[in-house]
């Protein structure tokens, strides 16, 4: 008869078997459980994982990226500048050739901004002056007025300059123009007595405000009465000289920094530039 000591690891195991279950030193595997907080879990359709749903939506939309604000500026400033450009070409002077005229040299065919337009003014004898007399020979156009204290006359007198450089040195003939923006006090005696102070060959042209006006504005010149006390005023402006071609094309334009002698090589360079595509 065994003894209990040995029948009893026996009888276990037979139980075991019995009742299928695993050994003492085989552990038991149990599926594996996952924890759900409410209210914080990114998938699934519990109504508690709605509020988190729209948190999450509600900052991606408003965390969107600069480009989505940048691109449409960007846009909106390209129209803008399309549609100016648009109506500088349809404002440009048109350059059909002057009937009877053969000396113009051959149009530059290069991009440039349009400035300058049709106008009517009166020079210093009252003899009507428009854009079509300018036609075929280099004019230098300044904006300035007779009462100017500082400025005036000293691009006045650069102008006289440029032209006595332009000449003697280069052997170039200019047109030198001179626009008064202060017709109320620049009447063409007036204008005829300054501008012979610096050199008689540079042409004064006044006439009434409106149409002063209309050849600044196509110029882009600006200017504004400032300081006036009864009638007695300064007038603010851009003083700025222009270089056009014998077409009436702008080719250049020069600030009051410049030296005469700047502008003297500079409309000589244009100059030969414009008859050296002629030759072409």
């Amino acid at each position: 008869m065994l003894t209990p000591r040995v029948l009893k690891p026996s009888l276990l195991r037979r139980l075991w078997a019995a009742a299928e279950l695993p050994p003492p030193w085989r552990p038991r595997i149990l599926p594996a459980r996952t924890y759900h907080p409410r209210g914080y879990s990114s998938g699934g359709s519990s109504k508690y994982d709605r509020p988190m749903r729209q948190f999450s939506e509600q900052n991606e939309s408003t965390s969107r990226p600069l480009i989505y604000y940048v691109a449409p500026t960007l846009l909106a400033f390209a129209g803008i500048a399309t549609f100016v450009h648009y109506n500088d070409e349809r404002r440009a002077v048109p350059l059909a050739k002057v009937p009877g005229q053969t000396s113009v040299p051959k149009r530059c065919n290069t991009n440039r901004p349009a400035i300058g337009g049709p106008f009517k003014l009166y020079d210093t004898e009252k003899i009507e002056v428009t854009e079509s007399k300018l036609r075929g020979n280099w004019t230098l156009v300044y904006f300035g007025y007779t009462s100017c204290p500082d400025v005036g006359p000293a691009e006045a007198q650069k102008m006289a300059d440029v032209v006595k450089l332009l000449e003697s040195k280069y052997g170039i003939k200019i047109t030198p123009l001179f626009i008064t923006i202060d017709p109320q006090r620049d009447s063409p005696a007036q204008l005829k007595a300054y501008l012979s102070e610096f050199d008689p060959r540079i042409v004064g042209l006044t006439g009434p405000i409106s149409a002063v006006r209309q050849i600044a504005q196509e110029y882009r010149v600006f200017f504004k009465r400032i300081e006036e006390v009864g009638q007695d005023y300064l007038v603010e402006s851009s003083h700025n000289m222009y270089l056009l071609d014998p077409y009436l094309e702008t080719v250049r334009c020069f600030g009051t920094e410049y030296e005469a002698s700047y502008l003297a090589d500079a409309i000589t360079t244009e100059v030969q530039k414009a008859s050296a595509s002629s030759t072409n």
